[in-house]
């Protein structure tokens, strides 16, 4: 049984295929402008990767904020379904899921069957999303793989009086202008995103296990200072944190299929 997991978030698409109950080939791309185009471009890619063709695949889920105008799915769940049920199934201890991607951030709590207990989503405001580590790595010219790895370096980190993205832009921009060292601007817009994602996280009573999914995962200096103010280890997962919503949703669309066969 082949089935795959579409998801498509406001920065990237990811797409995910599975055979049985084995991940046979992931994709990750760089959205586009349309939605539709974002999930044909993943899905011909993964394709491509994997050597098969769309008649080969059973079933399709589609997730994330575009996974209404995805072409060729069966069926679309929520994003906040298909990280819980993708997370535990690559770590089944998982009992909270901090998801951040381009355009919000959830945190997630499961029970031990990985049903949603609990969830907080932070959805009207860019402070705590990707898209802040995107707008202030930007204006220190770094990448964002580099904004992590860069704070690490800050011997005298500074404070942002603000988590609004506007304001806190306008005050990188002056402490550059100030000659701070960028490690120490990094470190403040690290902490800064973390604070936010941990006000949000205590809303649900943060339970372990913890991971977490999306690509802000991947920020080492977000996940430490997570860590800290949050007072947990947060645990690695074995795959690329941006494929867990698609894993989640490809496992979802095999349920799918196992349960229409028990009717």
């Amino acid at each position: 049984m082949i089935v795959a997991g579409c998801d498509i978030g406001s920065l990237t698409a990811k797409a995910v295929i599975m055979k049985d109950n084995t991940i046979i080939g992931y994709s990750v791309i760089k959205g586009k402008a349309k939605p539709e185009d974002s999930a044909n471009d993943v899905m011909s890619n993964l394709l491509e990767k994997t050597h098969l063709t769309m008649d080969q695949i059973s079933y399709v889920v589609g997730t994330g904020y575009g996974r209404n105008k995805i072409p060729f799915v069966n069926t679309t769940i929520s994003e906040i379904t298909c990280h819980g049920k993708g997370a535990q199934w690559i770590m089944p201890t998982v009992r909270t899921v901090i998801d951040i991607g381009g355009q919000d951030c959830k945190v997630v709590k499961l029970d031990n069957k990985g049903n949603i207990v609990k969830f907080s989503t932070n959805d009207k405001c860019a402070a705590g999303t990707g898209r802040f580590l995107e707008v202030m790595s930007n204006v220190l010219g770094v990448s964002l793989d580099e904004l992590g790895i860069i704070s690490e370096q800050a011997t005298d980190p500074i404070n942002l009086a603000s988590t609004c993205t506007v304001w806190a832009q306008a005050e990188v921009i002056r402490y550059l202008n100030m000659k701070k060292p960028i490690p120490d601007i990094a470190a403040a817009i690290n902490y800064a995103m973390a604070n936010r994602v941990a006000i949000l996280a205590n809303q649900v009573t943060v339970e372990k296990d913890v991971c977490m999914s999306g690509g802000v995962a991947k920020n080492k200096g977000v996940v430490a200072e997570l860590e800290r103010l949050l007072g947990v280890k947060i645990k690695r997962l074995k795959y690329d944190p941006q494929i867990v919503g698609a894993i989640g949703a490809a496992i979802l669309a095999r349920e799918k299929i196992m349960g229409d066969k028990q009717l």
